[in-house]
C-alpha cells in the first residue's frame, strides 16, 4: 500500500514556445515518464525551467531524486563548442536548469536517473562533451535516430543490441550483459568527465550508458526505458532500482511493485 514514506522524484520539463493567439510561453513534459516513475512508487514533481536560484534550490531540497527526461538538443556553448548546422532546436533554459539540479545531486550523492538528452546533459553537467550529430562527426556510425516519424518507426521497436560491461551498476540492475534497445537520438556522448564511466556500448563503439566512477546512484542510458518498461522486466527494474534508492537516500525504505498496466504517451 502507498504511504507517505514513498520518495519524492524531480522531473524536470521542457519549453513550449508561444503559440499565438492560442498559447502562451509553457513548460511541458511528457506523461509517460510520469506514469513510468509513480508506477514504480515515485511521488513526481513537475521542475519548472525557473531562473530563480533560490527557489530551484528550495525545489531541490524537497527532492529524494532527479529525473533526467529525453528532449531537444543541449545547446553546445554547454560544454564550450560552437554549434554547427546539424545540431537541431535547443533550450538553454532548460540545459541552465537541469546541469544546476545535476551538480547539486551529484555533490549531494543524491540518486539520478537519465535516460536519452537526460544521460547527455548528466555527461555535460559533469564536465564531458557531446558529438552534435552523430551522422557527420563519429566515423562508423551506425543509425541511432529512430524517431517516430510518419509512422515509419515506434518508440517500442528494438533496434540495436547494447553491451553492458561487466560489473557495472547497470549490469548488476539489468542482471545481464547485453539488451536489445530502442534508439531515437542524433547526438551522443564524444567524452567523458573522470567522475562518470561508460557502462553501455553500441555495435558502433559509441557510449550508451555512464555511471558515477564511485558507488552512487547516477545512472544514464541513451535509450527510452520508459518505453519499454511494461514488456521488458529489465528495463522496469532501472526505475525500481532508481525508487529504492532515492526512497533510502531520503531516509525510507520503499518497495512498491505497482501492476503493469499500458501507458499513455
Amino acid at each position: 500500500m502507498m504511504g507517505s514514506t514513498r520518495p519524492v522524484i524531480g522531473i524536470t520539463t521542457q519549453t513550449l514556445e508561444e503559440i499565438p493567439d492560442e498559447l502562451p510561453r509553457c513548460w511541458i513534459m511528457r506523461q509517460r515518464y510520469v506514469r513510468t516513475l509513480t508506477a514504480s512508487g515515485a511521488v513526481p514533481w513537475i521542475v519548472p525551467l525557473i531562473d530563480d536560484p533560490e527557489t530551484l534550490r528550495a525545489i531541490y531540497d524537497r527532492l529524494d531524486g532527479i529525473f533526467l527526461p529525453g528532449g531537444v538538443d543541449i545547446d553546445p556553448g554547454a560544454y564550450d563548442e560552437a554549434p554547427t548546422s546539424a545540431c537541431g532546436r535547443v533550450d538553454p533554459d532548460r540545459d541552465r536548469t537541469e546541469i544546476t539540479l545535476a551538480a547539486w545531486a551529484m555533490k549531494d550523492r543524491k540518486p539520478i536517473l537519465a535516460v536519452c538528452r537526460g544521460a547527455q546533459l548528466l555527461t555535460v553537467a559533469a564536465g564531458g562533451a557531446l558529438y552534435q550529430d552523430l551522422g557527420s562527426e563519429y566515423p562508423g556510425a551506425i543509425k541511432h535516430d529512430y524517431f517516430p516519424k510518419a509512422g515509419a518507426h515506434t518508440r517500442q521497436d528494438l533496434v540495436h543490441p547494447v553491451d553492458i560491461v561487466a560489473d557495472t551498476r547497470l549490469s548488476r540492475v539489468l542482471g545481464t550483459n547485453t539488451v536489445l534497445v530502442n534508439s531515437m537520438h542524433h547526438q551522443g556522448i564524444k567524452r567523458l568527465a573522470p567522475t562518470l564511466i561508460a557502462n553501455a556500448f553500441a555495435p558502433d563503439g559509441l557510449i550508451e550508458g555512464v555511471e558515477s566512477a564511485e558507488d552512487d546512484f547516477v545512472l544514464g542510458v541513451q535509450w527510452h526505458p520508459e518505453d519499454l518498461a511494461d514488456s521488458e522486466p529489465k528495463m522496469r527494474r532501472l526505475f525500481d532500482a532508481f525508487i529504492e534508492e532515492a526512497a533510502a537516500w531520503g531516509g525510507g525504505s520503499w518497495k512498491y511493485r505497482a501492476p503493469v498496466v499500458a501507458l499513455g504517451s
